[in-house]
């Protein structure tokens, strides 16, 4: 029997339109992971997986009218996005993402224009960094640190530090411009540095 190639998206697409259960199967393993991550970084773990149930119902409904204008998996990604925004909004009064402003916080100034550090944190070990995230403490205190940190600041880091998403992709996600992205992953990033550099000092979070 002749293996169905759908790694080539038009067989994928044509497979799925005529409801075939095998590129089902396919598409949920190939992206089910990556959706979930994007669901969980907008709208939280705990309602992450039933946000991308959701929305496979949504994927398959809008199939026919996909016009192809961006990848498979882009327009997936997006679909996710949306309902997960929708559904923090109607769980938490969440408010409209691109609606933060950016401003000149000094916190800025220690950062160049593409994310590095001019400054490191106090006391950080360079040549050792694995040393230090291997402190069982430490890496409660990060855990704790991300889970409390503003939806949005929450949402940007998850998918550019953890999940490895670029910014143009995070911007697509969303829906927030460029600028506003690297002021969300600035404030992330220096929230949790502040608790390294606690922790390296004090022993504490």
């Amino acid at each position: 029997m002749k293996t169905i190639d759908f790694q080539n998206e038009d067989i994928l697409i044509k497979a799925l339109l005529k409801n075939d259960e095998e590129a089902f199967r396919y598409l949920v393993k190939t992206l089910y992971s990556q959706l979930f991550a994007v669901a969980r970084a907008i709208a939280g773990s705990s309602i992450a997986d039933e946000v991308v149930q959701e929305s496979w119902i949504s994927v398959l409904r809008a199939l026919p009218k996909f016009e192809g204008r961006s990848s498979l998996k882009t327009w997936i990604i997006r679909i996710v996005a949306n309902e997960a925004k929708r559904r923090l909004k109607k769980e938490s009064g969440y408010v409209s993402m691109d609606s933060l402003g950016v401003d000149n916080d000094s916190f800025l100034e220690r950062f160049d224009s593409k994310g590095h550090w001019i400054r490191p944190p106090a006391n950080w070990d360079l040549a050792t960094p694995e040393e230090i995230l291997e402190e069982k403490q430490l890496k409660c205190c990060i855990d704790a640190t991300i889970k409390v940190l503003p939806e949005r600041q929450k949402a940007v880091f998850l998918l550019r530090d953890l999940e490895n998403h670029s910014l143009e992709q995070i911007c697509n996600i969303l829906d927030i411009s460029d600028s506003n992205v690297r002021v969300l992953l600035h404030r992330a990033r220096l929230k949790l540095f502040q608790i390294i550099e606690k922790f390296q000092e004090t022993g504490e979070c």
